[in-house]
Parts: C-alpha cells; sequence; structure tokens
C-alpha cells in the first residue's frame, strides 16, 4: 500500500519562511530552548510581521482590575465611530507562554477596520511564572469588566463578542463557559482560531502532523501542558481543556482551522459538540497553511481572508455590518 500523498503547502507559507530567514529570524525549538530566549524570538518574528501596520486614530493602552493584579489591555476603537462601540475581547496565542500584545496590533486594527467593532486585546498573565487557573480567571474577570463598565473605554458593554487564537481560543471558550453556568452571558458570539481544546494528542489529526514539519509538535504540546498546568488532573479540568465542558447555552460559534495544524481535530470535535447541543457553529479549515498563521496577514492571503471572515461574524452579531455598508 502506498504512502499518502503529502499535504498540499501554500506556496505563500514557503515564501514568508524566506523572508523571516533573510531578517535572520527563527524560532529555537520551543522544548530546547530557554523560555526567555523563545521569547525573544517570538517577540522579534511578530515585531517584523506587524511592519507597516497603520494605526487606528484612537488606541489607548489601560489597566483594568483582575482576581491576580490588574490586566492590561490594549482599545482599538474604530476610526469614525461615535462610543460607546460594540466590541471584540481578544485574547492572543504563544502558548499561554509567550507574546506580547504588541505582536497583534497588525491583526487587531484589520479586524477593527473589516468589522466596524472595537477590538480589546488583553494581556493576561504568562506561564510559568503564573500557572493555571490564573490566566482563565483573568479571562472571566476581564469580559465581566467591559460587559459592566465598558462605557469608560469606549465600549458597548451590552454588545460583546469573545474571541482568541491557540491558547487564547481555549480562554474565550472556557470563559464564556463559566459565565454562562455563572447565569451571565454578555457574549453575542465566540470567534475562535485553531484553539487548543484539549491536551489530547492521539487523534488523527496530530499522528499525520504532530511531528513538528509545519511549526506544532507533540513534543511542544507536551511543553506548554506542563508549563501552564501545575498538576497532572488538570488536563481534565473543563477550564484548561474546555473541550470536556458542557456546551448548551453558549452563543454562536465562528470556527477557523488550519489544514496542516495538529489541533485540526480540537476544532472538529468542537464544531461537533457544537451542534449536538444545539448551538449555531461554522467551521472553516484554511487549506495549505500551519497552526499559528493568523498574525501573519502581511504575507499571507490565508489570514488575510480568515481576518476578514471573522469579522463578518463580529458585524453580524454585534450590528456593526450596517455601519460599514
Amino acid at each position: 500500500m502506498s504512502a499518502p500523498p503529502p499535504p498540499w503547502v501554500d506556496p505563500e507559507v514557503p515564501a514568508m519562511g524566506a523572508a523571516l530567514r533573510e531578517r535572520g529570524l527563527a524560532a529555537p525549538l520551543l522544548e530546547a530552548a530557554p523560555v526567555a530566549q523563545s521569547r525573544a524570538a517570538y517577540d522579534a518574528i511578530g515585531a517584523f510581521l506587524s511592519e507597516g501596520s497603520v494605526p487606528l486614530q484612537r488606541e489607548a493602552q489601560v489597566q483594568v482590575p483582575g482576581p491576580h493584579g490588574p490586566v492590561l489591555c490594549r482599545v482599538h476603537l474604530p476610526d469614525g465611530a461615535v462610543s460607546p462601540v460594540p466590541a471584540v475581547v481578544y485574547f492572543h496565542g504563544g502558548g499561554f507562554a509567550l507574546g506580547r500584545i504588541d505582536e497583534w496590533d497588525a491583526m487587531m486594527r484589520e479586524l477593527v477596520r473589516d468589522s466596524g467593532a472595537a477590538a480589546v486585546d488583553v494581556q493576561y498573565s504568562p506561564s510559568p511564572e503564573a500557572r493555571f487557573p490564573v490566566q482563565f480567571e483573568e479571562a472571566v474577570a476581564v469580559v465581566r469588566h467591559f460587559a459592566a463598565r465598558g462605557a469608560e473605554y469606549g465600549v458597548d458593554g451590552d454588545r460583546l463578542a469573545a474571541a482568541g487564537d491557540s491558547a487564547g481560543a481555549n480562554l474565550a471558550l472556557a470563559a464564556a463557559c463559566a459565565l454562562r453556568d455563572a447565569g451571565e452571558m454578555p457574549l453575542r458570539g465566540l470567534l475562535l482560531y485553531y484553539g487548543v481544546y484539549s491536551w489530547d494528542t492521539t487523534a488523527d489529526s496530530w499522528q499525520r502532523l504532530g511531528d513538528g514539519r509545519f511549526g506544532l509538535s507533540a513534543a511542544q504540546l507536551d511543553w506548554i501542558r506542563d508549563h501552564y498546568l501545575a498538576q497532572e488532573a488538570q488536563r481534565r479540568d473543563w477550564r484548561a481543556a474546555p473541550l470536556l465542558a458542557r456546551m448548551e447555552g453558549l452563543p454562536p460559534v465562528d470556527l477557523h482551522a488550519a489544514s496542516l495544524d495538529p489541533l485540526l481535530d480540537d476544532s472538529n470535535a468542537l464544531q461537533q459538540r457544537l451542534q449536538a447541543a444545539g448551538v449555531p457553529v461554522r467551521l472553516q479549515v484554511h487549506d495549505g497553511v500551519p497552526h499559528g498563521f493568523i498574525r501573519s496577514g502581511r504575507f499571507l492571503s490565508a489570514a488575510r481572508r480568515a481576518v476578514a471572515g471573522g469579522a463578518t461574524s463580529l458585524g453580524h452579531w454585534l450590528g456593526t455590518r450596517a455601519a460599514l455598508g
């Protein structure tokens, strides 16, 4: 029996890799390098990917109260909009350990321009300095804060969505489940990009794609898990693995995944669980791109399409599409 053909890779992906190498930018193996070295490389790559991004007229850095101290957020308001504006609260990726909100500025600006909604980018505490459930508790607190006091920042707290990529999608989904369980649901939708919704690496996508050829590997997920979780039993805690949570009563969900991502089957499984619970859900798999592609809009048309697709969902949920014409 012949081996299956290799998966298709969008030609823009190796072209982006070449551009990064030309600038001397490369991420070390996460599981083999000191955290500080990985963070520095991740930040440098993020800065390069954001080069040329045009700021919005109103971008404010604020501190909001959290359960473990103030949480830094950056509020991006759409140009020309009259406050308060509907908003999406966004949690960035980076394996809970890497990344700063600066590196998502370009994506946030495009999401705001495409949707007509504001974006609140959240700098939650990184692991391993802070471990679960700190980041989860901060995510819940930030959504609650903007729901209650959003007008202080130009945000309409009655018209919110939550979003995130990778680890941030985990936090957005888990926070929504917690708010629902508390009898609160300030969110009108969830926009989730290639989230880590479980710690299971036995799925088919992990077997096919988890060797690191396309970035994320099973060894890296082990590193992420071991730096985020303090105890093995937490792998089965729905707050850390929200695929295990009850799905009934959640708002509509727009899922985006990548065909070269070993986490692909997490998104497939989440779609199935949401459908079974009667939650409106759409899953779009972006072909030929790897995990982490969403902040690469400077080079990848798939990233630009994914942001635009998410913005369409946000505009529908939050009622801003009419304002865009």
